[in-house]
């Protein structure tokens, strides 16, 4: 087993990680971008008998001064005839031949559920964080069944504000309505003091990709003159991730996220995705939000956890 930290290839690594799904935090933009708000990343491919089994990124920071972390978010990303036991030996690869100081703590987050993941894959071990949870919405299946397995409230909100005349829906992978939305996203942040990645992260996702124009979709609302509701989704292979979203008074009284949200579907479908990832689920903190991504009727995956 050959695992290699240096000079990789870009498009061998874009190109495996589109055929197996890999999550956007292992998509090689994601990285790049990351590495121009000076966030420290290592980037590791596996290779066993001439064949490419897995990929890996991690962030990495300094701890205490001494310590080295890094942590590798839903990932690695592997090849789907790689056994369990052939994984926990692609882990302990990794961590022997991460290119840090002596002194460091590895982090594992498979992109996987606790059902999924087979005990003999983590064996020695441990579990020290709790798993992200997440809505995915599978986008090989027709509208029409996407439309049925919509909750009923969230579907007869949906249908209200299509046959709203007034209000038109847009989805383009516009940069200029992209820019729009990360500053009504900043002043969001700002009225409402919560912190995320910076704006500036999605413009440098955007440069980093092969095709700007096939990295992201923007779709908005307009009532009138006036937008009054954006939703950003970022595009990794043949997966979708929802980015952000904002809406002001109006937006939020004509329920135009779930117009934004459905022709983003219709759109990403039409581009060839597969899947979108609706991100992260926190009923205790964030009930509203939730709620609307549970009530497009999506599988909710709780992930198995971090692993040390």
């Amino acid at each position: 087993m050959d695992v290699r930290w240096d000079l990789l290839p870009q498009a061998e690594w874009e190109e495996f990680h589109s055929a197996h799904q890999g999550a956007l935090q292992q998509s090689w933009a994601y990285a790049e971008a990351l590495k121009t708000l000076g966030v420290t990343l290592q980037r590791a491919m596996v290779w066993e008998e001439g064949r490419l089994v897995a990929i890996a990124q991690f962030m990495c920071k300094r701890m205490l001064g001494y310590i080295s972390l890094a942590s590798c978010t839903r990932g690695p990303v592997f090849l789907p005839d790689v056994g369990p036991a052939q994984r926990a030996e692609i882990y302990k690869r990794l961590r022997q031949s991460m290119p840090l100081p002596r002194l460091r703590v590895t982090l594992f987050s498979p992109d996987r559920t606790a059902q999924e993941l087979d005990p003999v894959e983590t064996q020695g071990m441990s579990r020290v964080m709790t798993g992200y949870a997440t809505v995915l919405l599978d986008l090989t299946m027709p509208l029409a069944t996407l439309k049925a397995q919509l909750e009923g409230k969230w579907r007869n909100r949906l249908n209200k504000v299509l046959s709203n005349e007034k209000l038109r829906v847009h989805v383009t992978p516009s940069l200029k309505r992209c820019q729009w939305l990360l500053a009504q996203e900043q002043a969001q942040r700002e009225a409402k003091k919560f912190h995320g990645l910076p704006t500036d992260f999605v413009q440098a996702y955007i440069a980093a990709s092969a095709d700007p124009r096939q990295a992201f979709v923007v779709a908005y609302a307009e009532l009138g003159k006036n937008s009054v509701a954006g939703m950003l989704f970022l595009i990794h292979g043949r997966v979708a991730s929802y980015h952000m979203g904002w809406a002001d008074n109006e937006g939020r009284q004509l329920n135009a996220h779930n117009a934004l949200l459905w022709q983003a579907m219709a759109y990403l479908q039409g581009e060839g995705m597969q899947v979108l990832d609706l991100g992260g689920v926190n009923t205790h903190d964030l009930p509203g939000i939730s709620r609307f991504k549970l009530g497009t009727g999506g599988r909710a995956v709780t992930l198995a956890g971090t692993y040390f």
